[in-house]
Order: structure tokens, then sequence, then C-alpha cells
């Protein structure tokens, strides 16, 4: 019999301390954490009967191990610089030994750009219709927050074959929760189970800082103070990732960020581009 590759990613319980750690401190409804993530289950039901979780996960598990690098961009003040210079210093072929997985409103970017996205992460408050299907894979989150968000996706969801739902609470037999909080780091959540040893991961547009990316939100137009409740989330995907490093056996660099992570090699432009050129 097949090994499941929904249990591999499945790692929520490791995460659960972190999770409760959370919504206490943000006082957010685990309630209605339930509600979304059956929500989502319902929605996934009605997808065609040739939709398979299990076949879904493991082409997409194919798609990591295909190519040595992972590029994982976040919606961070730096995003715009980076992508650009990698642009000016290598063009397209750059990519052609380059996953990439975008945490939902940095697709946005990419799109203008014409980069190819391999994976977008999304909780759908960054990204419109028009962008839902321009991934090989969209990895859909369901919390508490983004019910109404689901609702208006409903139609993309059913349609789209390659779509993953995730969620943060116990998940049930179409959704999977591999653990993470914000859209940036349960990427290297979701994958970190999938790695083989010759991949090496990237951080691009991961600040983590008190400045807001202007592609965080479809209505945001510039880069913009981070509110109280923002930051605190910054700082706990900071912590969860720091949490989350040692358990990764691979190199993991964050780019042009002046983040200080204790498990992780900070780049400079420079830099990244001699590592991803070796």
């Amino acid at each position: 019999m097949k090994y499941s590759i929904k249990k591999q990613i499945d790692t929520h319980i490791d995460f659960e301390d972190w999770y409760f750690k959370i919504i206490n401190d943000l006082k957010f409804d685990y309630q209605k954490d339930l509600e979304a993530r059956n929500f989502l289950s319902t929605i996934l039901r009605e997808k065609s009967g040739d939709w398979c979780l299990e076949e879904v996960l493991r082409s997409f598990n194919q798609m990591i191990q295909s190519k040595m690098h992972v590029f994982i961009y976040g919606c961070g003040p730096s995003l715009e610089e980076t992508v650009n210079y990698l642009q000016k210093i290598q063009g397209k072929q750059i990519y052609n030994n380059v996953v990439n997985l975008v945490a939902d409103g940095a697709t946005r970017l990419l799109i203008e750009k014409r980069i190819p996205i391999n994976g977008i992460f999304t909780d759908l408050d960054g990204i419109t219709r028009a962008e839902f299907d321009r991934s090989e894979f969209v990895i859909v989150h369901a919390h508490g927050d983004n019910i109404a968000r689901l609702k208006y996706f409903k139609k993309e969801i059913i349609n789209i074959p390659n779509v993953i739902g995730t969620t943060q609470v116990s998940p049930v037999e179409n959704l999977v929760n591999s653990g993470g909080f914000t859209d940036g780091d349960r990427i290297l959540f979701f994958i970190a189970s999938l790695l083989v040893p010759t991949h090496k991961l990237y951080l691009i547009g991961m600040d983590f800082n008190d400045i807001v990316g202007k592609y965080s939100k479809i209505e945001v137009e510039k880069n913009h103070l981070a509110s109280p409740i923002k930051l605190k989330k910054l700082q706990y995907g900071l912590e969860i990732i720091n949490w989350l490093l040692p358990q990764i056996k691979n190199p993991v660099y964050i780019v042009n960020s002046k983040v200080d992570i204790v498990n992780m090699k900070h780049l400079t432009l420079e830099m990244f581009k001699d590592k991803i050129l070796e």
C-alpha cells in the first residue's frame, strides 16, 4: 500500500502548542477556525470526482523534487527590489532550476513581472479572482477571519484542479494542517517534510519588521507602518520560523533583509547572485 503523503505533511500536532499560544494571545476565535475548516471542506467536496487530495499532494511533491532551489516570496518591503535585481542579472533563465512558492499578494508582483509561479499559498486577502489560476498549484488556507473570502472564491476553488486546502485546527480528510501562522511561514512548514538533501531554500521579501509591504493586501497602494496587531503577527511568524529551522537540514537563506534569524544565513543581493549561480 502506498504511504500517505497527507499524513507526512500533517504535522500539526507538533505545532499545536504554538497555535493555542497565538490564538489566546491575539484573542482569535477557535470556534470560528473550526467553522472555516468545515466550510472549506464542504467546498472541496463539491469538486469533480477526479479531484483527490492525495494525488494533488503527490504531484506537488514531484514538482518540489524537480528543482534544486526553492524561492519563497513574502510580501515584505524588500520584495520588489529583490525581484527586480534577479531579473536584471539573469532574466527568465534564472528560474530554470527554481521552484517559486509565493505568499498571497506577492503573486501580483510575480505575475506583473511574468515570472512563473509554482505555488500560491493564500488566505485570499491579497489576491483577486484574476490571479487565482495563474499558478501550477493553489494552497488555500481557512481561518476564522476569512470565511467571507472563501465564499467569494468558492467557484474558483471548485473549478481549478490543483487546489490544496489547509486549516489551522485538526484537519479532516480533505484538508491538511502542516503548521505555521502567516502565509509566508506556512510555506516553510508545508514543504519541510518534502525536502531532499540537495534543496536550498531562499526567503525573499520576508522582512518581519515594522514596515508592511504594499503587496500584503489588495487595497494597499504603498508600504506602510505596521499596526500593533500586524507587528505582533509578524513577530510570531519570525519566532516560529526560528523554532522550525533546526528541524530542516537544508541550507535556508534570507535575502536582502535586515531581520536577525539565529539559524539562518543572511545574503546580500550580491551574495544571493553568487549563491544561485554556483
